[in-house]
């Protein structure tokens, strides 16, 4: 209710009696003073409302009922009225409201109340309606002009930063990325100088100093700032000084420069490569006018840049330069231009369009285009079929004897799909995965000698010998592959019908083993059988040398010479047959008395002795001879006559070879023995029976001991010592070699790292590898691992292999070769000399070392000739950076020679004889 003089219910505090008029002084402390106020108060008992004269003006005019203003008033209250019940009294509370007044707008109002009251406790409120509906909305106008200074600082795209007395308080977002930070945790609170780089703090805290008043900022300067994680870049920063909270702080606002300058040392990048680059760059107008002419312009035109700019550029290359025809024709094209002494180049070119003008890159491939013209006139003129497959499968060149071989013409061969072209293997034909060029295009790898069938377009079918291989070995992502072939056709059919010769050996035209057993079971069947049947198994000594370090070409040439003597030194009647490899046989009946039989083989020795000439190279064979007799009361088979001279052949060849021998039952014991021996020798190995000689290797120069051979030795329990002439034979001819052969290493490697940890010396092991070995896939891992078991360094570890062993089958060699070195492992050719090899072929091997065999030194200090042929060998073997060591050196003479001959090391009974590590090194602590 609107009353004169408001009541304060309860007011007995101030002693004024309840209901009394309410005067000035509390009203004081509520802030009466001001426009658009009113006073109102509130009775908690009677839950009554009062106010003066004024308040319906606040509320919305004039125009209120006393019961609108109470109902209003009553809302805007009510949160007051119903939570300060409890509260004591003459505590302050202060609430704002809003209201829509009845024109419609809306207006606000604070309330600022008091609990009036005594001891008992309150019992009202009295207090102060005031409208500030402007001072809010001025508030909200500078709250929102606050927000979108705010938005705009924490969006914009430089960092900018607030600092005050040098500890950062505010950052962007910007600011966040730019310092490598995830939140604002990580840099509140820091120095700003943790984040500035030491060589710009100086001139940033010059900058901050100059700043005297409010406002005042810095021209923009470079600085460098670290990131959170130690990082440098590079700002434009300008410093502000202004106010945070009140208190005064700088501003800095930060812009990353750092691609703009990356951008500036690319353009100066590219202003250098193009005076750099050995391609010509010219810059011409739209009329073909030059006005830019780089160095490598000069060099190949021969005009200078200041006789060219200003120019017309096809007047400077001599030939019409138009670079639009260049862009019509894709931006490249070849062309012919002139030096300036009129010589011709051939040049690429391409242009791009720039401003008014063009860019010409002129690049001189007249060196380049000359040599694969003469590579293209040499390719030509193979009788070899060449062809270049292109990454994508397809023929891009052929040389003209390819496309005689396969049947078409150049121009339909030339873009062709490879595995369109129909070959056939073993398997029948080679599907698209399988063809040579797309193997060799996935794994690497060089196919060589592929003997394939090859169906022309016309429906005839051509042999050929093909190796497939990359072009550019040296880039293998390249993949463009180079097949070559050779019709092989006629030999082929030849060899085909020979081999269905089913009596006759294709290569000697000789009986096979059939007819001779058929020949031999005819012979001593039947009525009209001989008094004596002789046979001669004959083995051709040193072949197998030959073969392997010859190749099989030269081989197959000395077997059918070989074949053609035995032929005609026998008689009419008599057969002569090759079983295979360098066996031959001979079966007579004509000779019966025990002189005719030895005088033959006698003969048959002496024609297989005498020089084979192949490929111009002087050879050397001879034959060792077994011979069995059977009387026409023999009851022995034709297999058991074959049998028998074997074993009589065997037994000359262990007597030395080059030489005869005839069965006997002794022999037949001594092969059982044989047996024995190899199933001994496999117990040994289990029963430890074997060890480990080792044999100085001395430097000649210093005399000092540099590494052992490791010699295996046999003490078997029964027969003492075994020579390893006896046993490492047998090993080798069985699967014993690579079980002794890894026992070896393992124990070996084991020695000598302990004696080289023990003794602090660096002495090399060398260790023997077979023939056999190189065969077994085992090999490499088990040299590995015997390295990594006993702690022998690779270096230390060196493995020799006889020259015949590599001479056998070079690319399967060089293959085990080149993993064993791939592990650190030294590699030595042994026995050089015995092989009939070339430092040529060694060249394309993995070896460090080579052995000169005992044969060449023994004579060295008697024989001229013998010097000549080791100081050659060791100059050669120099030349391509192989260690010489000499083997069997027993005397100073030779000695003496071999270090006239500079030879790197040697070993033999004068420098040391094999024995074992406690006799050689001493007793192991």
């Amino acid at each position: 209710m609107e009353a004169d003089a408001l009541a304060v219910p309860g007011a007995g505090n101030s002693g004024r009696p309840a209901g009394a008029p309410l005067g000035n002084e509390p009203l004081g402390d509520l802030g009466l003073a001001g426009d658009h106020a009113a006073i109102w108060s509130y009775d908690f008992e009677a839950e009554t409302l009062s106010w003066l004269p004024g308040l319906e003006n606040l509320l919305g005019g004039g125009a209120l009922t006393e019961a609108e203003i109470e109902s209003r008033l009553a809302d805007l209250v009510a949160p007051l009225t119903a939570g300060t019940r409890t509260s004591p009294p003459w505590r302050e509370f202060e609430l704002e409201q809003s209201f829509r007044n009845p024109a419609g707008e809306i207006r606000w109002v604070r309330l600022r109340a008091r609990t009036i009251g005594d001891d008992n406790g309150s019992s009202g409120l009295l207090g102060i309606a005031t409208d500030v509906t402007d001072v809010r909305e001025n508030r909200q106008a500078l709250e929102d002009l606050t927000d979108r200074y705010r938005l705009l600082v924490e969006l914009s795209p430089d960092a900018v930063c607030v600092h005050e007395a040098g500890v950062v308080t505010y950052v962007n977002r910007a600011a966040l990325t730019a310092l490598g930070a995830s939140s604002t945790a990580e840099l509140i609170g820091r120095p700003i100088m943790d984040f500035v780089a030491d060589e710009s703090l100086p001139a940033l805290l010059d900058r901050i100093a100059s700043l005297h008043r409010q406002g005042a900022s810095t021209v923009p300067a470079d600085t460098v700032m670290l990131r959170l994680d130690g990082t440098k870049y590079l700002v434009q920063s300008i410093s502000v000084r202004t106010t945070w909270e009140g208190r005064p702080a700088f501003q800095v606002i930060m812009r990353d420069i750092s691609a703009q300058k990356a951008a500036e040392a690319t353009l100066r990048y590219q202003a250098a490569l193009i005076s750099h680059v050995s391609d010509a760059i010219i810059a011409t107008s739209g009329s073909g006018v030059v006005t830019s002419w780089n160095p490598a312009a000069e060099n190949v035109y021969g005009w200078t840049a200041g006789e060219a700019i200003g120019g017309t550029v096809s007047e400077l290359v001599g030939a019409a330069l138009d670079p639009e025809t260049v862009l019509r024709r894709g931006g490249v094209m070849q062309t012919t231009h002139r030096h300036r002494n009129g010589s011709t180049l051939a040049i690429r070119i391409s242009a791009a369009e720039m401003n008014d003008g063009f860019v010409l890159v002129c690049a001189d491939e007249t060196a380049r285009r000359r040599a694969e013209q003469h590579y293209s006139t040499v390719v030509a003129s193979l009788d070899e079929g060449v062809v270049v497959i292109g990454p994508g499968g397809l023929i891009e060149s052929a040389n003209p004897a390819a496309c005689r071989i396969i049947g078409v013409g150049h121009d339909d061969l030339i873009g062709v799909p490879c595995v369109t072209l129909e070959l056939y293997d073993e398997q029948g034909r080679i599907p698209p995965a399988r063809m040579p060029s797309v193997v060799t295009r996935r794994t690497g790898a060089t196919l060589t000698g592929l003997v394939l069938r090859l169906r022309r377009p016309a429906g005839d079918d051509v042999w050929i010998s093909l190796t497939s291989r990359l072009l550019t070995p040296e880039d293998p992502s390249a993949q463009a592959v180079v097949a070559s072939f050779t019709d092989i056709t006629e030999r082929r059919a030849i060899g085909e019908r020979l081999a269905h010769e089913a009596t006759h050996d294709p290569l000697t035209e000789l009986a096979n083993r059939t007819l001779v057993l058929d020949s031999l079971a005819e012979a001593l069947s039947g009525a009209g059988r001989a008094e004596l049947t002789t046979l001669l198994f004959i083995d051709l000594d040193k072949f197998k040398v030959i073969n392997d370090s010859l190749g099989h070409s030269v081989g197959d040439k000395v077997l059918r010479i070989a074949g053609e003597r035995l032929r005609r030194g026998i008689g009419e009647n008599d057969l002569v047959g090759r079983l295979g490899g360098d066996e031959f046989v001979v079966v007579t009946a004509e000779i019966t008395e025990p002189d005719e039989i030895k005088a033959l083989a006698e003969h048959l020795r002496e024609a297989l002795t005498e020089p084979i000439t192949v490929n111009g190279r002087q050879l050397h064979i001879d034959a060792s001879i077994g011979i069995v007799t059977a009387a026409n009361d023999d009851t022995r088979t034709a297999e058991d006559l074959l049998r028998d001279a074997d074993v009589a052949m065997y037994q000359a060849k262990t007597l030395g070879r080059a030489r005869y021998e005839f069965f006997d039952v002794e022999l037949r014991e001594r092969m059982q023995r044989r047996l024995r021996m190899e199933q001994d020798l496999r117990d040994a190995l289990q029963n430890e029976e074997l060890w480990t000689a080792y044999q100085p290797v001395v430097d000649i120069e210093s005399g000092e001991m540099v590494a052992v051979e490791a010699l295996l030795r046999w003490k078997h329990p029964a027969h003492g010592t075994i020579s390893p002439a006896e046993f490492i034979p047998l090993a080798e001819e069985s699967d014993l070699i690579n079980l002794i052969g890894k026992y070896v290493l393992r124990t070996t490697t084991r020695e000598i790292a302990r004696r080289r940890e023990q003794l602090g010396i660096d002495l090399n092991l060398k260790v023997n590898l077979s023939a056999r070995q190189l065969d077994d896939p085992h090999l490499v891992a088990g040299v590995q691992d015997a390295l990594k078991t006993t702690g022998l360094p690779p270096h230390a570890l060196t493995l020799e292999v006889t020259e015949s062993a590599l001479m056998r089958d070079q690319a399967a060699a060089a293959e085990v070769l080149t993993s064993l070195r791939d592990l650190g492992v030294s590699l030595a050719i042994d026995d050089f000399g015995t092989g009939y090899s070339s430092l040529a072929q060694l060249q394309r091997l993995p070896l460090d070392t080579l052995k000169i065999d005992r044969t060449f030194v023994t004579g060295i200090a008697e024989s001229r000739d013998a010097a000549a042929i080791v100081k050659s060998i060791i100059a050669m073997a120099h030349a391509v950076d192989l260690i010489v060591v000499a083997e069997g050196v027993e005397d100073e003479e030779q000695l003496t020679v071999l270090r006239e001959l500079h030879c790197d090391q040697a070993q033999g009974f004068h420098l040391g004889r094999p024995a074992p590590p406690d006799e050689l090194f001493g007793a192991a602590g």
